[in-house]
């Protein structure tokens, strides 16, 4: 479903490079090509000026960036701190302000990476069956998307069917293993996002992510206010101006930037500040490749109000083969990387063995049996 997009940033130190990563599922081609356009305005620059080239890339294109031009930014920040960390022999983490946790806490899908797993599980003993399978493989947490394609309501069976399934799943995980519930932005008004809430009560989600679509700041900022669960959102704000307005109105309990689109490791350690200034916890969002996994460790470990960390490990068979991770991960458990920058090795000969394909357009599934078009 997803090209990884990986940024390679060389200097004219010989084998000094660093490595980044822009991945946007369904856009890799316009990543590829704004990459293209925003290098010329770096190139010959000190790598080591993060911020200078931060404010060069995003203000000396005139037009203010979306989520493309941003998550491109964003690679190319992350392989900038590679070098930097790289060239002090110094891991990124120590870098960003040190070491805050002695480990960071992950959690995984069901299907633990599995599209298919992920994205089509539904009804109890699907749901049940997979979430023994994520805990017996050392997980104490999890995140389902069991919300339904919805529109403005939803029948009773849709509600009732959640509800069950969730029900299930706790019994089969038991009281001890969190669970996240990611709605995805389907419910396309408050009134039924409370409804799938109410649902959802009774197994005790640690969060339920993205209960309306994002433009709907105001509607997040009433289910925030009002309900008895933990409301998470922010994973396609772009940039800490999309978050200031969200916190200003309290859309959520827990923000959820991504590294890969807020505008890389700096852009998202000031939205942190800022959420923490609002007394809000981070749990980044992160279903993307192993050097945004590796980003989001460095983060994790230097980032007081983080709470929690989403990886996509088994995304595909190859993932570890593309890259060597700095540490031995842990189901669950990350501990902080020693090696200086990110601490990854990329393996290119491996990569040349996956070129890019057109991804599974798997939002084409989001149609209501009549036709409606609906968000995925």
């Amino acid at each position: 479903m997803r090209n990884w997009v990986f940024v390679r940033v060389e200097t004219d130190v010989p084998g000094l490079i660093g490595w980044g990563e822009a991945t946007l599922e369904w856009k890799t081609r316009a990543i590829v090509g704004a990459i293209d356009d925003l290098s010329p305005l770096i190139l010959g620059r000190d790598p080591r000026d993060i911020e200078q080239c931060f404010q060069i890339l995003t203000r000396h294109g005139f037009w203010r960036m979306g989520v493309i031009g941003m998550s491109a930014i964003s690679g190319i920040e992350m392989a900038l701190w590679d070098i930097f960390g790289k060239s002090l022999g110094q891991p990124v983490w120590r870098l960003l302000g040190g070491k805050v946790r002695d480990h960071v806490r992950t959690y995984t899908h069901l299907g633990m990476g599995d599209m298919g797993s992920v994205y089509e599980t539904s009804g109890r003993s699907a749901l049940s069956e997979r979430g023994q399978a994520v805990v017996e493989a050392g997980y104490d947490a999890v995140k389902v998307v069991s919300i339904p394609y919805a529109h403005y309501v939803a029948s009773n069976r849709d509600i009732d069917g959640v509800a069950d399934a969730m029900m299930g799943l706790r019994e089969a995980v038991g009281p001890d293993v969190d669970i996240m519930v990611d709605c995805h932005g389907r419910p396309a008004s408050v009134a039924l996002a409370k409804d799938f809430i109410r649902a959802l009560e009774p197994c005790r989600p640690m969060f339920v992510e993205e209960p309306l679509p994002p433009e709907d700041m105001d509607g997040l900022a009433h289910l925030t206010a009002t309900q008895s669960v933990h409301i998470a959102a922010g994973e396609r704000l772009v940039g800490r101006r999309d978050f200031v307005e969200a916190l200003k109105k309290r859309a959520f309990h827990i923000a959820q930037p991504d590294i890969c689109h807020a505008g890389g490791l700096s852009e998202t350690k000031k939205i942190a500040a800022l959420c923490e200034s609002y007394g809000i916890g981070v749990a980044p969002h992160n279903p993307l490749g192993p050097i945004a996994g590796v980003a989001a460790l460095h983060f994790g470990i230097s980032t007081p109000n983080l709470i929690i960390q989403e990886e996509m490990v088994g995304a595909v068979p190859w993932y570890g083969a593309v890259v060597e991770w700095p540490i031995e991960r842990q189901p669950g458990r990350w501990g902080p990387p020693e090696k200086p920058g990110l601490g990854i090795e990329v393996n290119e000969a491996e990569i040349a063995k996956h070129p890019f394909e057109q991804e599974i357009l798997h939002a084409t599934n989001a149609v209501l049996p009549d036709g409606t078009i609906v968000d995925w």
